[in-house]
């Protein structure tokens, strides 16, 4: 019940980016002939969505070999086409979250402001709690004291424990990590302030707060994952960038992809910096946020 609920709930969100797709898809249903001209509508389609100019080739290309190999003729079997290359190019970006590797398993969220870090945190730590772990929250974006009550809001909401105080963002996070491990918590995930590339102190700062981790504990963080807001676009695989160089990152969560026409970007990642996407967001409600599963996303993605 729940995984098609999921399915359901993922291609609604992904409505707006599948109508930009949705016109020359459509036209495949009743054009007897698959020509070049219907592959320009698909490209433009496809660069509309956001997928980026690299990702549209490789698509392109992927599914004229299809279709002169297969012998495609009719609209539905190219869609399916479709479906499997976009599966095939995401497929490399699919990784599920293991968060028994070490305990506490500390998981260190960035992001621009805002991306909607402190709402997908909410959100990840109801996801784990689902999956029986127990999870602390450290409030480390001490520059905003409304992000602090947020997570404090989301904390008691959940029944989860947060960590929040002002001042040294890695003070947070070493009190986080010794409350964890006193309290024999499974996982701690800790926010940081929001912040532009650019911003070349808050860059070295959250540098700074991943170094107190592994100081508090041997390997943490376990993870360092990226928020990113769909509805930037392209803009989104820069800031992979920056903040990959900054800090190694080794996995992504896509939020918002409801509000935007531009789920596409998914596949411009894919092809430009393959960082891991662990989970995509697509509402506002608690459950809204779940674990990436390419054949999924390329389903809802074309419809």
């Amino acid at each position: 019940m729940v995984a098609t609920s999921w399915t359901a709930r993922l291609k609604a969100g992904l409505a707006r980016t599948r109508e930009v797709l949705n016109t020359p898809v459509s036209e495949l249903f009743v054009l007897r002939r698959v020509d070049e001209s219907l592959f320009e509508e698909l490209e433009t389609a496809l660069l509309q969505a956001d997928c980026g100019v690299s990702a549209t080739q490789w698509l392109l290309d992927s599914l004229r070999e299809k279709a002169r190999k297969q012998k495609i003729e009719d609209g539905e079997t190219l869609k399916r086409a479709l479906i499997d290359s976009l599966t095939e190019l995401l497929k490399p970006l699919e990784r599920a979250l293991d968060t028994s590797r070490a305990k506490p398993f500390t998981i260190m969220i960035a992001g621009v402001n805002g991306s909607g870090k402190t709402t997908s945190i909410g959100k990840l730590a109801k996801w784990l709690q689902s999956q029986g772990r127990t999870v602390l929250l450290a409030a480390g974006d001490t520059f905003r004291a409304a992000a602090r009550e947020q997570l404090v809001i989301w904390g008691e909401r959940n029944n989860v424990p947060v960590v929040a105080q002002a001042g040294d963002p890695g003070a947070v996070v070493f009190d986080a990590l010794s409350a964890a491990r006193a309290r024999g918590t499974d996982v701690v995930i800790a926010d940081t302030a929001g912040r532009l590339p650019t911003q070349l102190h808050l860059m070295e700062e959250i540098r700074k707060v991943k170094r107190v981790a592994a100081k508090a504990q041997a390997d943490a963080p376990h993870e360092v994952l990226l928020v990113l807001d769909a509805n930037t676009g392209q803009n989104a695989i820069a800031q992979v960038r920056a903040f990959d160089d900054a800090l190694g990152l080794t996995g992504l969560v896509l939020t918002k992809l409801d509000g935007t026409a531009k789920g596409g970007v998914v596949c411009a990642i894919a092809r430009e910096r393959p960082v891991p996407l662990l989970f995509v967001g697509v509402g506002e409600g608690i459950d809204d946020l779940r674990p990436f599963v390419a054949r999924d996303f390329a389903e809802a993605l074309v419809g």
